[in-house]
């Protein structure tokens, strides 16, 4: 029965869960016309590396509207701001861009964050204090995060044409080493599946999320929304500000790109446990239960079919008895199906990332891999040492809520 229900689940999720596994959302229909002003905000922790290899991308661009840059040095320890300062004029221009005016950058530091504030909630609101009211839209982006020649006017056009409160596009998160071909795709496919995409569109329906790499928000519509200050507390900043836009009434737009690429790497395992174990429990609002129901759902879903195909192979390969034979029978078969359905909807995301097909059966060890990270997520917490990034350790809120 179990069994069974796991490979009617995969039907379900393959037809009916908003076509989360497809790689095929990317930006609506672009408008024409002069192009709005355009305030890029980029949160900056000790990304001294990180800033030479993408902040150029966004001094480049070919817009032909006013853009402005703005580093926010979060604290840093690194030079990050000196380091920052020196790519001003640091940028190729495209040949498009070469006649256009070239985008402003400022760096400021951020003031003493204030209690109750998340460390980079903080450095954002600050960008937008830096900002001022002039910009009609804020572009709120990481400090790994690189755009490909025209990408802000592609999002700038699409946001206008389409009354967006906000458009945020998934990064092409990097895959060089081992472990990053075998976990990061599966990351993505993880967040679609919990936020399909396309639902996100739909004002009638509560999904809500947004991709915290590349977030464009029209600032009128952040204002009306009450500002960053109604998240001031909240750890996982961009699905709080998905949230925070629709229910405010704004449109909002997520979906996939080639053009947004993230340079941030994550050569061993331990760099993406640690990323997941960070911020795991803190999804799942500090809740022993949840995590815990979490987990088995998980072992359901994604064990359980391999699982029950095997066994049942197994029972008939060794001569099982009439009434065993019609159980092991049972189980191959339900087993089998809900592990062909749950590889195919994993296909997409191993093209987008331009790896093998022959990596989707592995998505069942892949999900138990996350599992164990969202296990040792929670724990790291009630030791009192969960959610630790870059010198800080971000403890949850009083309240309980993100």
């Amino acid at each position: 029965m179990l069994t069974t229900a796991a490979a009617a689940a995969w039907l379900y999720l393959l037809v009916l869960h908003g076509d989360y596994w497809r790689t095929s959302h990317r930006l609506p229909p672009e408008a024409h016309g002069q192009l709005p002003s355009v305030t890029v905000v980029i949160p900056a922790r000790n990304e001294a590396d990180m800033l030479p290899a993408c902040l150029p991308s966004l001094l480049g661009q070919d817009y032909s509207g006013r853009l402005r840059v703005i580093v926010v040095d979060d604290d840093s320890s690194d030079g990050t701001a000196t380091i920052a300062a020196g790519l001003a004029n640091a940028a190729a221009p495209s040949p498009a861009a070469a006649e256009l005016p070239a985008p402003e950058l400022t760096v400021v530091a951020t003031r003493p964050t204030p209690p109750g504030w998340a460390g980079k909630v903080w450095a954002m609101a600050e960008g937008v204090r830096a900002a001022g009211p002039g910009a009609e839209y804020i572009l709120f982006t990481d400090a790994d995060i690189a755009y490909a020649p025209g990408t802000v006017a592609r999002l700038a056009r699409c946001a206008a044409a389409g009354d967006f409160a906000m458009v945020s596009q998934m990064a092409l998160l990097r895959t060089a080493s081992r472990w990053e071909k075998v976990l990061i795709p599966a990351f993505v496919y993880f967040f679609a599946q919990l936020y399909p995409f396309a639902r996100i569109t739909r004002p009638r329906v509560r999904t809500a999320a947004a991709a915290g790499g590349c977030m464009l928000v029209r600032a009128d519509a952040l204002a009306d929304a009450g500002g960053l200050s109604r998240i001031s507390g909240a750890r996982i900043d961009d699905v709080a500000l998905g949230k925070l836009l629709k229910r405010a009434g704004g449109r909002c737009w997520l979906g996939l790109t080639t053009d947004v690429t993230s340079a941030r790497p994550y050569a061993r395992l331990a760099d993406i446990w640690n990323m997941v174990a960070r911020s795991a429990y803190t999804q799942l609002h500090y809740s022993l239960a949840t995590t815990a129901a979490v987990i088995l759902g998980l072992a359901w879903l994604y064990l359980l079919a391999p699982a029950a195909a095997i066994a049942g192979l197994v029972m008939l390969g060794t001569g099982a008895s009439p009434g065993a034979s019609y159980t092991a029978s049972w189980l191959a078969g339900a087993g089998l199906a809900g592990w062909l359905v749950m590889a195919v909807t994993y296909l997409p995301m191993l093209r987008l990332y331009r790896l093998s097909p022959l990596r989707a059966p592995s998505l069942p060890l892949i999900a138990a891999l996350y599992a164990a990270m969202t296990a040792d997520s929670a724990l790291r917490h009630l030791r009192g040492r969960g959610g630790e990034w870059k010198g800080r350790l971000i403890r949850p809120p009083a309240s309980r809520s993100v």
